[in-house]
């Protein structure tokens, strides 16, 4: 009888387990595949026909609209870009947040809390506000760049700084890296505090120096919010950097700061080739997860653990 009752309870127990998990599994697994998957699936399907995106008429072309994306050298051009953000934003953000996080844990300011919420404070503010500022900046007749550079040159510098197709990639560079890095200076800042003084301490009985200290303690200790840092300014620049580029450029001048997001709204919302506009989103697609892959294999390293 005593094992029966026993059997029974655990029965009992794994059922109202499975019914937990279920009770708050499925309804985001629901969620996910009507706000992920759906889009996802629909937008293969789409590509495959020629589709204006507004008429009920869609003709069966099948793999003609990647044929031409192939053949299009804005496309080409479009990834270069993404790419170029990609490479820059990592190198920059990270090595200023790093470089910002360090400072404000090792080196104890009075200011801390202070410079924490500065350099946050473009994370709260709209990538709307954020563009419609950077292009004042930017104006070459009234932006405060030009007038700060004539003002230090002595000479009346009148630079089209987003009119200059040899310029314009570069300058939003600018605004993209002062957005982000507030956010992975946080996410730094928590790694290193939670990594125990007692570490630190003994490398300083030691003799090692704060340069010593930071290279072989603290980054190895890090090393997963870098990652993870690192694979989230890639994901969101494949994917997102064409809101800057709308709001600040559009692509322009002659393409010069088009990127694959910016194209595809191009073609899908403006000349109305919606199953073309389809396939640059697959790409897009594509393109980010090799991406992520490879940053995956080449990033991959032994979690260090402090004690």
């Amino acid at each position: 009888m005593k094992n029966s009752s026993d059997s029974g309870n655990r029965h009992k127990t794994s059922s109202q387990r499975l019914l937990f998990l279920a009770v708050f599994i499925w309804p985001t697994f629901i969620l996910f595949c009507l706000v992920t998957l759906y889009p996802m699936a629909k937008g293969i399907y789409t590509s495959l026909f020629e589709w204006t995106g507004s008429s009920s008429s869609m003709k069966f072309i099948g793999l003609d609209n990647y044929a031409q994306m192939w053949r299009d050298k804005i496309i080409l051009q479009a990834i270069w870009h993404d790419y170029f953000l990609v490479f820059w934003k990592v190198l920059l953000i990270m090595a200023l947040a790093t470089l910002f996080a360090v400072g404000l844990t090792r080196f104890r300011f009075r200011e801390n809390g202070f410079y924490r919420a500065l350099f946050f404070f473009p994370n709260v503010i709209s990538v709307v506000v954020i563009g419609v500022l950077w292009r004042f900046i930017y104006n070459p007749n009234l932006g405060f760049l030009n007038s700060f550079l004539s003002w230090f040159t002595g000479k009346q510098v009148e630079t089209a700084w987003l009119g200059d197709s040899h310029l314009a990639l570069w300058a939003l560079l600018l605004p993209s890296v002062w957005a982000g890095i507030g956010f992975y200076m946080l996410l730094l800042i928590a790694g290193i505090l939670n990594i125990s003084s007692s570490i630190f301490e003994s490398a300083r009985i030691d003799g090692a120096g704060e340069w010593r200290q930071f290279w072989s303690l603290t980054l190895p200790l890090v090393w997963e919010q870098i990652k993870v840092s690192t694979l989230n300014i890639v994901m969101t620049t494949l994917n997102g950097s064409f809101i800057i580029v709308m709001l600040m450029t559009e692509g322009g001048p002659d393409n010069a700061t088009q990127v694959m997001g910016s194209y595809l709204y191009q073609m899908g919302f403006r000349q109305y080739q919606m199953g073309y506009a389809s396939s640059i989103g697959v790409l897009i697609l594509v393109l980010s997860l090799l991406t992520t892959f490879a940053l995956n294999r080449l990033m991959r390293k032994e979690t260090v653990e402090n004690a």
